[in-house]
């Protein structure tokens, strides 16, 4: 049976208690209600990544000559853009299928420009950059192109002109002496031209040539210019890639020149003036466009003194006077376009007239050039 008295006492218990946390919850203060989080800071864009550029050299960067002036205007491009870029280099590359799986493990490895510094790494470049179509391919002397690959010269021949200036005046004998590489246009162009600055100060010179068949091949270019030397040729110049010639110049008492790079140091007394080529203005060129998105391919650069590509360095103090202001003069001249190497009367070693009196070659025409002028002895290998 309930107790209906311990029933109530239990009611008022809890309607006291109740009643209690009603007048105790209104005699609290309220609490403000908590202030929003601050919204998260936006993120910052994330930084691109850098451009991968590679660079394929024929001779090693030490050589002194070709590779060291490419190998420089590498550098030139790491000055100039910094962190925006990563780039790398593959030495050694032979001319021959080797290219071609260097070329592709660069593609493969993300680099997105790569430069092939030689004339012999035109068709695996070529087959190479139609398997990539992503990638932009920069082929130096060649004369190959498409959408995504395009080439790049140095007027050599200019470099090649001012030397023969030189050469003509300091010669004893009346004979220059060349050792060439390959007998492709650029290097027959080279010797033609020495010979023509050689002929504008002295036409009594005459040339002979030594070929190696190799750009880089420090004991034949010491034999051919030996050969030379022995043959009667008091003047060397080279379009190889060592500093050879010059070393055997200094050794047998003759002079001669640098070629691609400044290379006095290695045969002081020999050394007559440095023919360089500074391919840093057309790296950091190709490399802004790639990085802006203006690269575009089929096309062909050819750059010389005009553009600062070409110049002609530390002419030697016995050098007379007047022929180191004809050197100023004709670069001068050849960075405002008032002078021309190639302006006929030009005739070739057979009598054939090339290039017409008063007429100016074109670069079609220079690039093509498979004939020695006259005054220079032989033949062209190869040539018909």
């Amino acid at each position: 049976m309930i107790d209906l008295k311990k029933r109530s006492l239990f009611h008022v218990a809890a309607l006291t208690a109740a009643a209690a946390a009603v007048l105790v919850g209104c005699g609290k203060k309220e609490e403000p209600a908590p202030a929003p989080a601050p919204a998260a800071a936006a993120s910052a864009p994330a930084k691109p990544a850098p451009l991968k550029v590679a660079f394929a050299y024929v001779g090693p960067v030490g050589d002194g000559g070709w590779t060291f002036a490419h190998d420089n205007g590498r550098k030139a491009v790491e000055k100039e853009f910094g962190d925006k870029v990563v780039t790398s280099f593959v030495e050694k590359v032979l001319e021959s299928a080797d290219a071609e799986r260097v070329l592709r493990d660069m593609v493969g490895q993300g680099n997105k420009l790569i430069f092939g510094t030689t004339f012999g790494y035109m068709e695996p470049m070529l087959k190479v950059a139609t398997d990539s179509k992503d990638v932009r391919f920069e082929h130096a002397t060649g004369n190959k192109t498409a959408e995504n690959l395009r080439t790049y010269d140095s007027r050599t021949y200019e470099g090649a002109y001012l030397a023969g200036v030189i050469a003509g005046k300091m010669t004893k004998t009346n004979t220059l002496g060349v050792v060439g590489s390959i007998a492709i246009p650029e290097v027959v162009r080279n010797i033609n031209s020495f010979t023509l600055g050689a002929q504008s100060v002295n036409p009594k010179v005459k040339t002979k040539v030594v070929w190696v068949g190799e750009w880089f091949n420090p004991p034949k270019e010491t034999e051919a210019a030996t050969s030379l030397i022995n043959g009667g040729a008091d003047v060397l110049m080279q379009n190889t890639d060592s500093s050879a010639v010059l070393q055997t110049a200094e050794k047998m008492g003759k002079r001669a020149f640098g070629w691609d790079s400044d290379m006095t140091a290695y045969g002081p007394k020999a050394h007559l003036g440095s023919a360089v080529i500074n391919w840093g203005p057309y790296y950091v060129k190709a490399v802004r466009e790639q990085l802006e998105g203006t690269w575009a391919g089929n096309s062909k650069s050819w750059w010389g003194v005009k553009e600062g590509a070409i110049d002609f360095v530390s002419v030697a103090a016995d050098v007379p006077d007047d022929v180191k202001k004809k050197v100023d003069e004709i670069k001068a001249g050849l960075k405002d376009g008032s002078f021309a190497i190639w302006k006929g009367p030009i005739t070739d070693n057979t009598g054939k007239v090339q290039v017409a009196k008063d007429a100016t070659a074109d670069d079609a025409f220079l690039g093509g050039v498979n004939f020695y002028v006259k005054g220079v002895e032989g033949k062209v290998p190869g040539a018909k």
